[in-house]
Protein backbone atom coordinates (compact mmCIF):
# COMPACT_ATOMS: atom_id res chain seq x y z
CA UNK A 1 0.00 0.00 0.00
CA UNK A 2 1.46 3.33 -0.66
CA UNK A 3 1.09 6.22 1.87
CA UNK A 4 -0.46 9.31 0.37
CA UNK A 5 0.55 12.45 1.64
CA UNK A 6 -2.81 14.28 3.31
CA UNK A 7 -3.93 17.45 1.05
CA UNK A 8 -5.14 19.18 3.77
CA UNK A 9 -3.94 23.08 4.42
CA UNK A 10 -0.50 23.14 5.67
CA UNK A 11 0.09 24.45 9.20
CA UNK A 12 3.83 25.24 8.08
CA UNK A 13 5.38 27.88 6.26
CA UNK A 14 7.38 31.30 6.32
CA UNK A 15 4.67 33.73 6.92
CA UNK A 16 2.62 34.40 9.68
CA UNK A 17 -1.05 32.76 9.70
CA UNK A 18 -2.56 36.64 10.47
CA UNK A 19 -0.26 38.63 8.32
CA UNK A 20 -2.72 41.42 6.93
CA UNK A 21 -5.98 39.79 7.19
CA UNK A 22 -8.54 39.89 9.31
CA UNK A 23 -10.48 36.25 10.86
CA UNK A 24 -12.18 34.44 8.39
CA UNK A 25 -15.20 33.90 10.99
CA UNK A 26 -15.19 35.32 14.79
CA UNK A 27 -16.31 31.64 17.15
CA UNK A 28 -13.61 32.39 19.71
CA UNK A 29 -13.44 35.93 18.93
CA UNK A 30 -12.16 38.16 22.12
CA UNK A 31 -11.19 34.90 23.87
CA UNK A 32 -7.94 34.06 25.54
CA UNK A 33 -6.74 30.58 25.16
CA UNK A 34 -4.33 28.78 26.88
CA UNK A 35 -2.52 25.25 24.55
CA UNK A 36 -0.38 23.11 26.55
CA UNK A 37 2.11 21.25 23.80
CA UNK A 38 1.66 24.08 21.30
CA UNK A 39 4.74 24.16 19.33
CA UNK A 40 3.92 21.16 17.33
CA UNK A 41 1.61 19.20 15.92
CA UNK A 42 -1.92 18.96 17.13
CA UNK A 43 -1.32 21.38 19.50
CA UNK A 44 -0.10 24.26 16.77
CA UNK A 45 -2.19 23.29 14.69
CA UNK A 46 -4.87 24.22 16.97
CA UNK A 47 -3.46 27.40 17.96
CA UNK A 48 -3.51 28.49 14.31
CA UNK A 49 -7.59 27.94 14.55
CA UNK A 50 -8.00 29.21 17.18
CA UNK A 51 -6.42 32.24 16.14
CA UNK A 52 -8.24 32.09 12.89
CA UNK A 53 -11.24 32.58 14.73
CA UNK A 54 -10.22 35.56 16.86
CA UNK A 55 -8.56 34.15 19.98
CA UNK A 56 -5.28 35.18 21.52
CA UNK A 57 -3.39 32.32 22.13
CA UNK A 58 -0.70 31.14 24.79
CA UNK A 59 1.35 27.92 24.12
CA UNK A 60 3.49 26.04 25.79
CA UNK A 61 6.91 23.66 25.36
CA UNK A 62 9.69 22.64 26.81
CA UNK A 63 11.97 23.26 23.74
CA UNK A 64 12.40 26.93 23.30
CA UNK A 65 13.77 26.84 19.65
CA UNK A 66 10.90 25.19 18.46
CA UNK A 67 8.28 27.54 20.69
CA UNK A 68 10.12 30.81 18.80
CA UNK A 69 9.41 29.06 15.36
CA UNK A 70 5.93 28.53 16.16
CA UNK A 71 4.95 31.83 17.63
CA UNK A 72 6.76 33.74 14.63
CA UNK A 73 4.11 31.29 12.08
CA UNK A 74 0.96 32.13 14.27
CA UNK A 75 1.69 35.78 14.33
CA UNK A 76 1.30 38.55 16.40
CA UNK A 77 -2.08 37.13 18.14
CA UNK A 78 0.24 34.05 19.70
CA UNK A 79 2.60 34.53 23.00
CA UNK A 80 5.04 31.52 23.42
CA UNK A 81 5.82 30.13 27.19
CA UNK A 82 8.74 27.94 27.70
CA UNK A 83 7.35 25.10 30.54
CA UNK A 84 7.23 21.30 31.34
CA UNK A 85 4.06 20.40 32.42
CA UNK A 86 4.87 17.97 34.38
CA UNK A 87 7.10 20.69 36.68
CA UNK A 88 4.51 22.92 38.92
CA UNK A 89 6.82 25.47 39.01
CA UNK A 90 6.57 25.74 35.17
CA UNK A 91 2.94 25.69 35.43
CA UNK A 92 3.24 28.04 38.19
CA UNK A 93 5.47 30.90 36.05
CA UNK A 94 3.09 29.87 33.01
CA UNK A 95 -0.31 30.92 34.34
CA UNK A 96 1.09 33.59 36.27
CA UNK A 97 2.58 35.00 32.47
CA UNK A 98 -1.07 35.07 30.76
CA UNK A 99 -2.86 35.97 34.06
CA UNK A 100 -0.20 39.05 33.60
CA UNK A 101 -0.83 39.50 30.10
CA UNK A 102 -4.22 38.32 29.48
CA UNK A 103 -6.27 38.85 33.09
CA UNK A 104 -8.30 35.75 32.52
CA UNK A 105 -8.66 32.21 30.50
CA UNK A 106 -11.38 31.26 28.70
CA UNK A 107 -9.84 27.35 26.64
CA UNK A 108 -7.55 25.71 27.93
CA UNK A 109 -6.25 22.89 25.63
CA UNK A 110 -4.74 20.48 27.49
CA UNK A 111 -2.58 18.70 24.99
CA UNK A 112 0.88 17.94 25.86
CA UNK A 113 1.93 14.12 27.12
CA UNK A 114 4.04 11.81 26.11
CA UNK A 115 5.07 8.12 26.12
CA UNK A 116 7.73 5.55 26.26
CA UNK A 117 7.39 3.80 22.98
CA UNK A 118 6.88 0.09 23.04
CA UNK A 119 7.82 -1.43 26.48
CA UNK A 120 6.36 -4.81 27.76
CA UNK A 121 5.39 -5.50 31.70
CA UNK A 122 8.67 -6.76 32.20
CA UNK A 123 11.00 -3.88 30.94
CA UNK A 124 8.83 -1.52 32.99
CA UNK A 125 10.36 0.84 34.97
CA UNK A 126 9.67 2.96 37.58
CA UNK A 127 11.22 6.36 35.93
CA UNK A 128 9.65 5.58 32.94
CA UNK A 129 6.22 4.96 34.80
CA UNK A 130 6.72 8.28 36.96
CA UNK A 131 7.64 10.25 33.42
CA UNK A 132 4.38 8.76 31.29
CA UNK A 133 2.34 9.19 34.47
CA UNK A 134 3.71 12.79 35.22
CA UNK A 135 3.34 14.27 31.64
CA UNK A 136 0.56 12.79 31.03
CA UNK A 137 -2.01 12.98 34.87
CA UNK A 138 -0.33 15.16 36.82
CA UNK A 139 0.63 17.61 33.61
CA UNK A 140 -2.80 17.52 32.80
CA UNK A 141 -4.22 17.18 36.69
CA UNK A 142 -2.53 20.53 37.47
CA UNK A 143 -2.88 22.46 34.33
CA UNK A 144 -6.17 22.66 34.79
CA UNK A 145 -5.96 23.11 38.79
CA UNK A 146 -3.42 26.27 37.65
CA UNK A 147 -6.03 27.34 35.09
CA UNK A 148 -8.88 27.33 37.22
CA UNK A 149 -7.88 30.98 39.46
CA UNK A 150 -8.32 32.88 35.67
CA UNK A 151 -11.43 31.09 34.54
CA UNK A 152 -15.21 31.79 35.07
CA UNK A 153 -18.16 30.66 33.57
CA UNK A 154 -18.23 30.05 29.95
CA UNK A 155 -14.98 28.42 29.81
CA UNK A 156 -14.35 25.58 28.34
CA UNK A 157 -11.13 22.42 28.87
CA UNK A 158 -10.12 20.28 26.15
CA UNK A 159 -7.88 17.51 27.09
CA UNK A 160 -6.61 15.30 24.47
CA UNK A 161 -6.92 11.29 25.16
CA UNK A 162 -5.86 8.69 23.34
CA UNK A 163 -7.93 5.54 21.49
CA UNK A 164 -4.79 3.17 23.72
CA UNK A 165 -7.01 4.30 26.72
CA UNK A 166 -9.80 1.55 25.66
CA UNK A 167 -7.77 -0.94 24.09
CA UNK A 168 -4.62 -3.48 25.34
CA UNK A 169 -1.99 -3.33 22.66
CA UNK A 170 1.21 -5.20 24.00
CA UNK A 171 3.48 -2.68 24.89
CA UNK A 172 1.65 0.30 25.95
CA UNK A 173 0.90 -0.82 29.05
CA UNK A 174 2.05 2.79 31.45
CA UNK A 175 0.69 5.00 28.09
CA UNK A 176 -2.79 3.32 28.07
CA UNK A 177 -3.09 3.31 31.66
CA UNK A 178 -2.34 7.45 31.58
CA UNK A 179 -4.93 8.33 29.25
CA UNK A 180 -7.39 5.82 30.51
CA UNK A 181 -6.59 8.12 34.10
CA UNK A 182 -6.98 11.00 31.91
CA UNK A 183 -10.50 10.13 30.53
CA UNK A 184 -11.59 9.49 34.28
CA UNK A 185 -10.35 12.88 34.83
CA UNK A 186 -12.58 14.83 32.54
CA UNK A 187 -15.50 13.04 33.68
CA UNK A 188 -14.66 14.18 37.44
CA UNK A 189 -13.92 17.54 36.91
CA UNK A 190 -16.94 18.02 34.14
CA UNK A 191 -19.25 17.38 37.68
CA UNK A 192 -16.74 19.37 39.41
CA UNK A 193 -16.84 22.67 37.51
CA UNK A 194 -19.82 22.33 36.12
CA UNK A 195 -21.66 24.19 38.73
CA UNK A 196 -19.24 26.98 37.85
CA UNK A 197 -20.38 27.07 34.31
CA UNK A 198 -17.21 25.32 33.10
CA UNK A 199 -17.16 22.71 30.80
CA UNK A 200 -14.80 20.04 30.62
CA UNK A 201 -14.49 17.39 27.39
CA UNK A 202 -11.39 15.07 25.51
CA UNK A 203 -11.05 15.05 21.97
CA UNK A 204 -9.34 11.84 21.20
CA UNK A 205 -7.01 11.71 17.52
CA UNK A 206 -6.07 8.23 15.76
CA UNK A 207 -3.01 7.89 14.63
CA UNK A 208 -2.20 11.28 12.57
CA UNK A 209 0.58 12.61 10.98
CA UNK A 210 2.56 14.80 13.66
CA UNK A 211 6.47 15.39 13.77
CA UNK A 212 6.05 13.16 16.85
CA UNK A 213 4.71 10.33 14.87
CA UNK A 214 7.29 11.09 12.13
CA UNK A 215 9.94 11.27 14.44
CA UNK A 216 9.76 7.37 15.55
CA UNK A 217 11.69 6.80 11.95
CA UNK A 218 14.50 8.83 13.09
CA UNK A 219 14.06 10.89 10.00
CA UNK A 220 14.55 8.38 7.35
CA UNK A 221 11.90 9.06 4.74
CA UNK A 222 11.39 6.02 3.44
CA UNK A 223 10.61 4.44 6.92
CA UNK A 224 8.61 7.35 7.82
CA UNK A 225 6.52 6.58 4.45
CA UNK A 226 6.02 2.73 5.47
CA UNK A 227 5.11 3.81 9.23
CA UNK A 228 2.34 5.75 7.65
CA UNK A 229 0.97 3.58 4.97
CA UNK A 230 1.46 0.69 8.24
CA UNK A 231 -1.12 2.86 10.26
CA UNK A 232 -3.32 3.89 7.39
CA UNK A 233 -4.13 0.31 6.39
CA UNK A 234 -5.31 -0.16 9.64
CA UNK A 235 -8.05 3.21 9.76
CA UNK A 236 -11.64 2.17 8.27
CA UNK A 237 -10.88 5.46 6.32
CA UNK A 238 -8.34 4.10 4.77
CA UNK A 239 -5.34 7.04 5.43
CA UNK A 240 -3.89 8.51 9.24
CA UNK A 241 -5.35 11.85 10.28
CA UNK A 242 -3.99 15.85 9.36
CA UNK A 243 -3.51 17.72 12.53
CA UNK A 244 -6.17 20.29 10.94
CA UNK A 245 -8.69 18.09 11.32
CA UNK A 246 -7.91 17.47 15.23
CA UNK A 247 -7.99 21.02 15.85
CA UNK A 248 -10.80 21.25 13.52
CA UNK A 249 -13.04 19.03 16.62
CA UNK A 250 -11.34 21.09 19.53
CA UNK A 251 -12.37 24.16 17.96
CA UNK A 252 -16.23 22.52 18.01
CA UNK A 253 -15.57 22.03 22.03
CA UNK A 254 -13.95 25.05 22.60
CA UNK A 255 -16.78 27.27 20.92
CA UNK A 256 -20.45 27.70 22.09
CA UNK A 257 -21.32 24.98 19.63
CA UNK A 258 -20.52 22.74 22.16
CA UNK A 259 -22.71 24.74 24.71
CA UNK A 260 -24.38 21.92 26.06
CA UNK A 261 -21.51 19.18 26.31
CA UNK A 262 -19.19 18.47 29.08
CA UNK A 263 -18.06 15.04 30.20
CA UNK A 264 -17.93 13.67 26.60
CA UNK A 265 -15.54 12.38 24.53
CA UNK A 266 -15.31 12.81 20.75
CA UNK A 267 -12.93 10.44 18.63
CA UNK A 268 -11.37 11.57 15.71
CA UNK A 269 -9.92 8.43 14.42
CA UNK A 270 -10.86 8.28 11.04
CA UNK A 271 -13.28 4.93 12.84
CA UNK A 272 -10.29 2.92 14.07
CA UNK A 273 -11.41 2.75 17.94
CA UNK A 274 -15.31 2.91 16.77
CA UNK A 275 -15.41 0.60 13.39
CA UNK A 276 -12.32 -2.07 14.58
CA UNK A 277 -11.77 -3.81 17.42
Amino acid sequence: MTFIEPSYPSITGTAPINAGCTPASSQLRGKVAVITGGSSGIGLATARRFIEEGARVFITGRRQAELDAAVELLGDQASGIRGDVSKLDDLDRVFAEVGSEAGRVDVVFANAGGGTGIVTIDDITVDMYEKVFGANVAGTLFTVQKALPLMSSGGSIIITGSTSASRGHPGFGIYSASKAAVRQLTRVCAAELAPRGIRVNTVTPGPTDTPGIRGIARGDREQEQALLASMAAKIPLGRVGDPAEIANAVLFLASEQASFMTGAEIFVDGGDAQVLS
